[in-house]
């Protein structure tokens, strides 16, 4: 880190330092002791603008105090029939880490439905995943290391990407812009795997949209990326998309499929959020209910990307739909030709 760099950090920690109830108790969950870790990743969102990071900063915190943030792991998805239906059509999980430690998400782009819950429901797996990751797995990693681990790796697999992949756009949206906005530069580097054709469709357009720091994190690997991905990581941490040449979770068992509700992340985490429902004092099993977060307003730039990909899609679509036409008349002539003979 430069010297320009350190003087921002120690000139935004200035201002933070100003910073008072109810915001300052929620800013101390948000940087869990690491406070020029913290202040880096939100200059890095800005350019390195010590302005427009206090200013991100401090509306990431209003948004955590006024959602109840702070509370969210003691907030569980019942009965757990609706969380297995959330971790169905929600593929994400952790798979290990890399060779520097840092965590190994893997998320399943192309095989998420979200139709089987509410938006809320997935909204709040969601940022419960990110909080378990800032407020639990981080500061450990961070002190078994003896070093600050503060970011993580993505494995994106687009095994099963179609025009579907539409209808979730909105979604995938908000989820995106809740990222953006209050966990910003936690994700080191994107792999990208199993990539069909209507992702590289989409790539072409939408990587010239990206800003230059965001382009140099994603890497779209060939096939299933295994050997690529063992460069960082030992095989037991590759997620099981990417352990041989067969892709997607239907080829792996459950205590394999990082996925799964019965992976031992999600059984952590899961019973991580029990327990801590259960030591607030409740004394009555908790209520079916969605933990409802107010979704913030997508930057421009986040609203350009997702009309691209739309557009993308449709023209995809319309592609498709024109050759199915086409094959459609040539059977159909194929047919007249078999009846007149």
């Amino acid at each position: 880190m430069g010297i320009v760099s350190e003087e921002a950090i120690d000139e935004f920690q200035e201002l933070m330092d100003q910073v008072e109830e109810p915001l300052k108790e929620t800013y101390e969950r948000v940087h869990q002791g690491f406070l020029r870790e913290n202040l880096g990743r939100f200059l890095k969102a800005r350019d390195w603008n010590v302005c427009k990071a206090h200013t991100m900063l401090v509306e990431c915190l209003r948004w955590r105090v006024d959602n109840e943030i702070d509370s969210i792991l003691s907030k569980p998805i019942v009965p757990t029939e609706l969380y297995r239906d959330v971790r169905d059509s929600q593929l994400i999980g952790m798979s290990g880490y890399t060779k520097e430690g840092l965590p190994v998400f893997a998320i399943g782009v192309g095989l998420s439905t979200f139709d089987k819950a509410s938006v809320h429901y997935y909204v709040q797996s969601h940022i419960q995943i990110n909080e378990y990751r800032d407020r639990v797995l981080l500061p450990s990693i961070s002190k078994k290391n003896g070093r600050p681990i503060t970011t993580c790796v993505k494995v994106l697999d687009m095994t099963g990407l179609k025009l579907s992949a539409l209808s979730q756009i909105k979604l995938v949206t908000i989820i995106s812009t809740i990222d953006d906005l209050n966990y910003p530069e936690k994700t080191n580097t994107y792999y990208v795997v199993n990539a069909p054709y209507i992702f590289s469709a989409c790539w072409k357009v939408v990587k010239p949209l990206l800003q230059e720091r965001t382009r140099k994190k994603v890497h779209v690997l060939s096939g299933c990326g295994k050997d690529e991905l063992l460069k960082i990581m030992d095989f037991t941490s590759l997620p099981h998309f990417c352990r041989s040449g067969s892709s997607g979770s239907s080829h792996h068992t459950q205590s394999a499929n990082c996925f799964s509700i019965d992976h031992p992340f999600h059984q952590q985490l899961y019973n991580y959020v029990k327990h801590h429902y259960e030591t607030r004092g409740q004394a009555e099993p908790a209520k079916q209910g969605s933990f409802h977060v107010g979704f913030p307003e997508p930057e421009a730039e986040r609203c350009v990307i997702a009309k691209t990909i739309e557009s993308e899609l449709h023209k995809f679509e319309n592609r498709n739909g024109l050759a199915m036409s086409i094959d459609d008349r040539k059977a159909s002539h194929e047919t007249l030709a078999d009846d007149d003979l």
